[in-house]
């Protein structure tokens, strides 16, 4: 069987899957699985790449069934039972879980998709931290008359991605600008901007009321109900016709399925793959969706939430379904199998030091206590002792010493690619 896609689902769907009578072969563009709640720890220079990154390879080192392999997937061939790869390459299934994640949605904004800085990924994370320094460096060689373009963020979304990375961005500014670059003289200028009447709209209104002010607190200003229009030259303009000078435009207003998803029958509103109760693809023998690209539709007649919990435990799930099939196991599968039902464990989200935001159930907690469960929950999710102990270490650091140590402006040369490579 394949399993495309080496996030929350994937890995989890081959995690079960490890060490049962059946040959995995998990596909994926990277070779390694990003832990992608703290992607703004990275472009907020308080983690490094690898320890929110850990190598598919080595997560399923001696596994008798599991293989991996670095390919980028372009389509499908559901009638035979197919793969298509960008090289050419095809790989066959008897069972197929897709699990390809989701990227950024611009909502057909061509201007704002080009010149805006995302927050997806590890090398948007990256390209997002070497901006930012960036804009410290130029700025501290500027007269101060010339530096409000330099020093003004407007970070767009109010949901979890964009309040910790304002949260994360304030707390940088307030590090390092006064002590390290004394030419900078009026600080920065952090504009986060909802379309939306309020912050954290998953979240219950109590929730939001408190990061909207913890944020205020940290010096960010706050902006609900208004939408940004397009970014030009170094104006980012909004839709009510005001303009602020800024060189930083972060994008963190929504996501979509990746474009594999188009192959498979989609839902209307969302692009999501259409998957009945047990996660089948319609019209697709042996086909599975899971995760984000998955519109699978709840209890409460909405599409589940595009985060990482459902993934994972629709991972589990069909995993189960597969492993009940006749095809695997040599016996017949189980007629009454219960469908898929997402248990909600609640939603977190952290606005700096000390304080966060957690809702489970009727249960809601602010301030150190969301915060201490904040840490511990992405402690414990984490792939590898290697990785929570740098983490942590990372985390206890900047907690004692007041650092953020991680400010180095590096790239990689884009190189080509090898002969026969996809």
């Amino acid at each position: 069987m394949i399993i495309l896609g080496a996030g929350f689902g994937g890995l989890e769907c081959a995690k079960k899957l490890d060490g049962k009578d059946v040959d995995v072969l998990i596909l994926d563009r990277n070779n390694f699985h990003t832990f992608t709640p703290l992607l703004y720890q990275v472009a907020s220079s308080l983690l490094n790449p690898s320890d929110i990154c850990f190598p598919v390879r080595k997560a399923f080192r001696g596994s008798p069934n599991v293989r991996f392999r670095q390919a980028e997937v372009v389509g499908f061939d559901f009638p035979g039972k197919r793969v298509l790869l960008r090289n050419g390459d095809t790989e066959r299934y008897d069972h197929l879980v897709v699990a390809a994640g989701t990227r950024t949605h611009h909502f057909g904004n061509e201007t704002i998709e080009k010149r805006s800085l995302g927050l997806k990924n590890i090398s948007e994370a990256l390209e997002l931290r070497n901006h930012v320094l960036r804009c410290l460096e130029e700025a501290g060689d500027r007269p101060v008359a010339d530096q409000t373009p330099w020093m003004t963020f407007v970070i767009v979304g109010g949901g979890p991605t964009g309040i910790e990375y304002a949260g994360a961005l304030a707390e940088l500014m307030a590090l390092v600008v006064k002590p390290e670059y004394p030419m900078i003289r009026e600080g920065a200028r952090i504009v986060l901007v909802e379309g939306r009447d309020e912050l954290l709209p998953a979240f219950h209104p109590s929730l939001g009321a408190y990061a909207r002010q913890r944020l205020e607190q940290l010096g960010v200003e706050v902006r609900t109900g208004q939408l940004v229009d397009s970014l030009v030259g170094d104006e980012v303009r909004f839709k009510s016709g005001e303009v602020i000078e800024s060189k930083t435009l972060v994008w963190s207003a929504g996501v979509r399925p990746e474009d594999v998803a188009e192959d498979g029958p989609t839902r209307e509103r969302s692009h999501r793959m259409e998957v009945d109760a047990y996660c089948r693809i319609p019209d697709a023998p042996g086909a599975f969706a899971i995760g984000d690209i998955a519109g699978f539709v709840g209890e409460d007649g909405a599409e589940l939430p595009m985060v990482s919990p459902p993934a994972m435990q629709q991972g589990r799930y069909v995993a189960d379904f597969i492993l009940q099939q006749s095809s695997v196991t040599g016996r017949d599968a189980d007629p009454d199998h219960p469908p898929f039902r997402y248990w909600d464990k609640g939603m977190m989200a952290t606005i700096g030091r000390g304080h966060a935001v957690a809702q489970a159930g009727s249960l809601r907690f602010t301030g150190i206590i969301g915060w201490f469960a904040w840490l511990i929950v992405h402690i414990y999710y984490l792939i590898g002792f290697r990785n929570r102990l740098l983490v942590l270490g990372g985390w206890s650091w900047n907690y004692i010493f007041y650092d953020r140590p991680v400010r180095i402006i590096a790239g990689a040369k884009q190189l080509p690619a090898l002969p026969g490579s996809d």
